[in-house]
């Protein structure tokens, strides 16, 4: 089961932050997970709540939500609020202070597999977030027996296709901009060096 899921009620709520607001620093700042989480996240999710109150959605699960709203364009507001909410709840467990390393060994033999070694697989997940136009998320991905890196633009998720989310990394410039202004390659190599759970992405495995 992916960690992020949510279950159904006539409301969403936050999920709280699996580690302190300072926890991930030097990489990224208390002030930044207190804008980001705080407001950005939480934003998500009061607009959805206002979104769905007294509609069927407002008693569907939170995935449930993402897949009945996507391509509906009437509802787009819905969707995008919805998958942010997702996507934040999966960003925040896809890190943990004292993070990177060597992946657990079910998860590096995919890792292998996949991309020949776990720094090419890392090489390919930084190029992705680096490389993604705009606001958006990069992301480790089962597909089938092998391991893949995507990238999504604005509110868009894996969750909507056939591949299955392992972990993520969000690019969307307020992820990012108190700590590292510009440089999202070097926000993006340090928590992927720093802070990436492969611990998660392991549990996320589907075998």
């Amino acid at each position: 089961m992916l960690s992020a899921r949510a279950h159904a009620s006539s409301a969403q709520v936050l999920p709280p932050l699996p580690y302190a607001d300072n926890a991930l620093e030097p990489v990224i700042s208390a002030r930044t997970i207190g804008f980001h989480y705080g407001k950005h996240h939480k934003a998500y999710l009061d607009n959805l709540n206002k979104l769905i109150a007294g509609r069927d959605y407002a008693d569907m699960s939170l995935e449930g939500i993402i897949s009945a709203s996507v391509k509906k364009t009437a509802d787009a507001a819905v969707f995008n609020n919805a998958a942010q909410l997702w996507n934040h709840s999966f960003y925040w467990n896809s890190m943990r202070a004292k993070g990177g390393g060597i992946p657990p060994q079910a998860l590096r033999e995919k890792m292998e597999a996949s991309f020949g070694s776990v720094d090419a697989c890392k090489q390919q997940l930084a190029g992705a977030a680096i490389a993604q136009f705009g606001s958006g998320w990069a992301w480790l991905v089962q597909d089938g027996d092998a391991l893949k890196v995507v990238k999504t633009s604005n509110a868009d998720t894996p969750l909507t296709g056939s591949m299955r989310p392992l972990l993520n990394l969000d690019v969307w410039e307020h992820a990012y901009y108190l700590d590292y202004q510009n440089r999202r390659a070097d926000y993006v190599n340090a928590v992927l060096d720093k802070l990436v759970d492969w611990e998660f992405a392991q549990q996320n495995l589907k075998t």
